[in-house]
């Protein structure tokens, strides 16, 4: 398994990708979770897929996607801003230029059984370390995110621990919060698994 980064498909390859993403997507969110998600042949999108995000993908040695992530720039139109200002304090999000947004995140539990650290899934910590990496490689230093605290205590038994933006609220029946996760090469090093590896940090060794 590794973690890549697509932000505009240039491949075939990439383009099937981000396909299996989105059917990901609606099978976890549409399916699983049955949130008021838009779906279509299989497929979940929503406005801010439109807005050139960067996708971070876990992928297996068989090419299946089994993690996704949708990054954007938290000082543009974002989920937190425009969705979920419920959980903001005072509905508003102090955004900066080395912030930026993470939402859609899902793992392929069905697929990946194997556990890393604290028996949590492996590709849930290769997720969390893709993340991490891309961001300090693009100058990103803070992650906004809006989860519910299921998964806030999931990034707590990690060790990435949800710098809370404002109050618990109801969501589609979840209790959900608002929150900054750091991203730097000292978090990176601490969560990424023995097996870790990207697209990117080959990239970056190259030119180097």
């Amino acid at each position: 398994m590794h973690v890549t980064a697509i932000t505009r498909p240039e491949t075939q390859v990439d383009v099937g990708l981000i396909e299996q993403m989105h059917e990901l997507r609606a099978e976890v969110f549409g399916g699983r979770l049955s949130w008021n998600v838009h779906c279509f042949d299989g497929m979940e999108r929503d406005a801010f897929d439109a807005l050139n995000p960067t996708y971070i993908l876990a992928v297996t040695t068989g090419q299946c996607v089994v993690g996704s992530a949708r990054l954007l720039p938290a000082n543009g139109p974002t989920m937190l801003q425009m969705v979920f200002p419920q959980l903001l304090e005072n509905g508003h999000l102090n955004s900066h230029e080395r912030m930026i947004e993470s939402s859609r995140f899902c793992v392929n539990t069905r697929i990946t059984k194997e556990r890393g650290p604290g028996a949590l899934n492996l590709a849930t910590f290769m997720m969390f370390a893709g993340i991490i990496e891309w961001c300090f490689l693009n100058g990103y230093t803070d992650i906004a995110t809006a989860t519910d605290i299921k998964f806030e205590r999931i990034l707590r038994r990690a060790g990435w621990p949800l710098n809370r933006l404002g109050d618990v609220a109801v969501i589609e029946e979840s209790s959900c919060v608002a929150g900054l996760l750091s991203a730097d090469r000292a978090i990176f090093e601490r969560l990424r698994p023995d097996c870790y590896r990207s697209t990117y940090s080959l990239r970056a060794q190259q030119a180097a």
